[in-house]
């Protein structure tokens, strides 16, 4: 599997190029600047981009806008950002096309590299890795905006897990219930916010996640 990774500090990009490598990903190209980022995603065409989202020459938000720009050019492009803070608004813009293949990681949350390499794999398939914290924000937003359809404590944490990206049996598993218990939260779920009722866990990620998006 191809990756282009970017990020602008030395130590963190070397250390992620070679984490990439001890679990068989190939380098593609490993850069520094947006720039750079922009002519690598569209010559080298990658199967996954890591991406920091901020870069040289601006420091704002250059990673995360080169890789919406190549997600334009080339839709459905798996893209795992990385970011220091919980920004709502890169996760909207991140959300925002509905294809999937998307991810957002908070760099001191990410404690092992297991739980890296995973979510690299999941965007790469076309699934999605949202950091907790990031959903728990947009849970959070969506909850004042408007009510989450009478929800109860359970199907909201069951509705946060899956909005993580878990399959049933992952949530079943951190929650510890059975996966037919999880099965009748998230069709209670569904049925409460009038959302399309789907088998494909990816679809039922991004059902979720658009509705928590919605204003």
């Amino acid at each position: 599997m191809r990756v282009v990774l970017a990020e602008d500090l030395f130590l963190l990009r070397d250390g992620l190029v070679r984490m990439l490598e001890a679990y068989d990903f190939e380098i593609a190209a490993a850069v520094e600047t947006g720039p750079e980022l922009t002519r690598a995603l569209a010559e080298l065409k990658p199967d996954v981009a890591v991406v920091d989202v901020r870069l040289p020459p601006s420091h704002t938000d250059e990673g995360l806008q080169c890789a919406l720009a190549a997600r334009r050019a080339r839709p459905g492009l798996p893209v795992l950002v990385l970011s220091q803070h919980v920004e709502q608004l890169y996760a909207r813009e991140l959300l925002a096309d509905g294809n999937g293949a998307i991810g957002y990681l908070l760099k001191d949350r990410v404690f092992d590299a297991d739980q890296f390499i995973d979510a690299v794999r999941r965007v790469a398939a076309g699934g999605t890795a949202m950091d907790p914290q990031v959903i728990s924000q947009l849970l959070s937003r969506r909850s004042q905006d408007k009510p989450m359809g009478g929800l109860t404590p359970r199907e909201r944490e069951v509705m946060e897990q899956m909005a993580q990206g878990r399959s049933n049996a992952a949530i079943a598993s951190h929650m510890v219930i059975t996966e037919r218990a999880v099965a009748k939260h998230t069709s209670n779920i569904f049925g409460k916010l009038g959302l399309p009722p789907s088998d494909d866990d990816n679809r039922r990620v991004l059902a979720v996640l658009a509705y928590l998006d919605r204003g």
